[in-house]
């Protein structure tokens, strides 16, 4: 069940000219939907606006839920839009945008307290400075830990992430989509989110803003994000692998003065079939719940038993589940 609007934030006003903009694409979620919302107005820097895009939902709940916080916070505004896919609804939600920052988050995920705060004061002191990051903690669908992931490059100030090397590409490793924060003006100077990339919109964004200006990778987990067995980022690993390639194809061309339109008309191509976003393939959740139990069996967690039990439901024949399941029997 989704949380109620927050109590601490009734009636918050959000000023004529928010520092930072929030921004965040909604497709159905519900169920989650309540818990990321109160971890953004729950900030402990309250100069922001928060704009949600809500990318042609077909649960109605989730209107509702988003007119409840709207109700509650002047600072939440939504953007309702029919369904084209995330990078369309951010797109639409950074050309909103009026802050000077633009801070992003996905449903189902949450910051930490402090985020805002400290991703606007790295980017306040370091002018040259496009994109902010941070460590990221990663869970499993009830919050449970299974790793930290700490970013790159690792320093005490912004570093630049491109060489001048012809084939190189980016040396950032950004740990999630959801943890940057960017300057608007970076943004909209590199051509924001493309919508030739309905996958893999980030990376491709990473490296334009990082041929402006340099990234900066914060030590402290300041966001926590989750995986779902049933989201269908989980059967993507081959489109995200050919769009990663693509993005750096495209920044090759950039560095030796060439236009990028032919990589652009192939990364176009690379879309879901009809239907796909709504019901992921059995096979397909199978390697989501066999994602999250492994994960959670080299925790020594025995809550990763009820995970291979899944995988397997959906996939009896799954081999490399029935042995993960015994290897996890001992665990307590």
């Amino acid at each position: 069940m989704r949380q109620a609007p927050a109590a601490a934030c009734p009636g918050k006003a959000m000023t004529d000219s928010p520092q930072v903009s929030v921004v965040m694409g909604v497709y159905n979620g519900a169920s989650c939907l309540g818990e990321s919302i109160d971890s953004v107005l729950g900030q402990s820097f309250e100069d922001f606006e928060f704009l949600v895009v809500d990318d042609g939902s077909t649960d109605p709940q989730v209107a509702r839920i988003l007119a409840d916080y709207a109700a509650n916070d002047e600072r939440l505004r939504v953007v309702s839009r029919r369904n084209e896919g995330l990078t369309r609804a951010l797109i639409a939600g950074c050309g909103l945008a009026s802050g000077a920052y633009i801070a992003r988050i996905d449903v189902g995920d949450a910051m930490e307290p402090g985020r805002l705060l400290a991703q606007k004061r790295a980017l306040d002191a370091f002018p040259d400075c496009h994109l902010v990051s941070s460590a990221v903690r990663f869970n499993g669908p009830q919050w449970e830990p299974l790793w930290v992931n700490a970013g790159a490059p690792q320093s005490d100030a912004p570093r630049t992430v491109v060489s001048d090397e012809p084939d190189s590409g980016l040396t950032a490793d950004i740990p999630h989509h959801g943890s940057v924060m960017f300057r608007k003006s970076a943004y909209d100077m590199a051509g924001g989110y493309r919508p030739q990339f309905y996958y893999g919109q980030d990376w491709d964004l990473w490296y334009r803003l990082a041929e402006r200006g340099q990234f900066f990778l914060l030590s402290e987990v300041l966001y926590r994000a989750r995986f779902f067995p049933n989201a269908i980022s989980m059967a993507n690993s081959d489109r995200q692998r050919r769009i990663a390639h693509l993005s750096l194809q495209a920044h090759c061309l950039r560095k030796r003065g060439h236009a990028d339109d032919p990589v652009l008309e192939q990364a176009a191509a690379i879309r879901p079939a009809n239907g796909e976003r709504i019901a992921p393939a059995r096979k397909q959740q199978s390697g989501g719940y066999y994602f999250i139990g492994e994960a959670l069996r080299r925790q020594g967690n025995p809550k990763c038993r009820d995970y291979l039990k899944a995988a397997i439901k959906a996939s009896p024949f799954s081999a490399r589940s029935w042995y993960r399941l015994a290897q996890s029997m001992p665990l307590r």
